[in-house]
């Protein structure tokens, strides 16, 4: 069955690839992004398909559309672009979701809602289940992307009981893969950037600190199978990879990949509420939606790194002053 679907952030780094699996599906895919931190480039490809249309817009204000599924994907992610303007970034999560669960209602679409790791905070519970409430400072530097997409959850279950909105929540742990925007300021892209350059990869803190990552293919798999869930599993859901490594094994295996000489040093303290470590349980992924990753770190760094190889950095600027 072909479906009208809306994607928000469509050309971002995940907006992209979700709007090109769709497409490839068949379904009509309008892609809908205001280009603060995202590249027209990311969806080039798209553009002479018939079934995609591009539409240059800012979700704080409302749009008018007919469509059958929204996927609002819509925010700057990365801490160096949310705290440029962190009265927007708010805005985004929170004036976006109202617009996108209006519509939404009004058209009887279901909606998935791309919620965050980030509202667990500096975790004191480890790995993060969904039934954590998080470790959040509400008015540190980061409050403006954590307490949004906290808030911007809850107006997606206020809406699902208040007005019976077909809702779906997923929070996403670290994803990296292709399309990442070489200054996106992510610790992939950064240490990829540095590693290709022959610079030092600069480590905050001492890199003691840990993530999980999840590559891109996975993600949208996840994405995909939370859409398509029965209308009892609205979530949270955690999606994310559980296999966890420091930051400091990350830079290693980045170097190694590359070939380069690049020195791995420390050159900065960590940043205020950083999260010193980061891991997702997936157990309810697991059992609702039948969902793992099956993309190792290894393997994907390996396609990341190529798709760095393959760009012209200098065709890229930092979408914001902070990198």
């Amino acid at each position: 069955m072909v479906k009208r679907i809306l994607v928000t952030g469509g050309a971002g780094f995940l907006g992209s690839h979700l709007c090109e699996r769709l497409v490839g599906q068949g379904h009509d895919v309008v892609c809908v992004d205001n280009f603060f931190t995202s590249q027209k480039s990311n969806i080039d490809h798209l553009l002479d398909c018939h079934n995609f249309e591009l539409v240059r817009h800012d979700v704080t204000e409302p749009i008018l559309l007919e469509v059958d599924e929204i996927y609002n994907l819509a925010c700057p992610a990365a801490p160096g672009h949310y705290q440029f303007n962190p009265i927007k970034t708010i805005k985004t999560s929170v004036l976006g979701a109202i617009n996108m669960l209006g519509l939404a209602k009004r058209v009887r679409a279901k909606i998935l809602h791309a919620s965050t790791s980030e509202v667990y905070g500096d975790p004191d519970i480890h790995p993060q289940p969904e039934s954590y409430r998080g470790n959040v400072n509400p008015i540190g530097p980061r409050a403006c992307y954590d307490e949004g997409k906290r808030c911007a959850e809850t107006l997606m279950f206020d809406y699902h009981r208040q007005n019976k909105v077909n809702i779906r929540v997923v929070r996403i742990f670290n994803t990296y893969g292709p399309r990442m925007h070489p200054y996106d300021g992510r610790v992939v892209s950064n240490f990829i950037r540095q590693a290709l350059a022959g610079e030092p990869i600069t480590l905050y803190g001492d890199g003691s600190q840990s993530r999980a990552f999840c590559y891109v293919d996975d993600l949208i798999d996840g994405f995909e199978k939370m859409m398509a869930a029965p209308d009892d599993c609205p979530g949270p859901v955690n999606l994310g990879n559980p296999g966890e490594f420091t930051i400091r094994e990350l830079a290693e295996q980045i170097v190694a990949l590359v070939g380069g000489k690049s020195k791995i040093v420390q050159s900065r303290d960590l940043p205020p509420d950083d999260p010193k470590q980061r891991r997702p349980d997936i157990t309810l992924a697991r059992t609702r939606l039948g969902w793992e990753p099956k993309v190792a770190l290894s393997e994907g760094l390996k396609k990341t790194v190529a798709y760095f190889r393959s760009i012209d950095m200098s065709h890229y600027r930092p979408p914001t002053p902070n990198f």
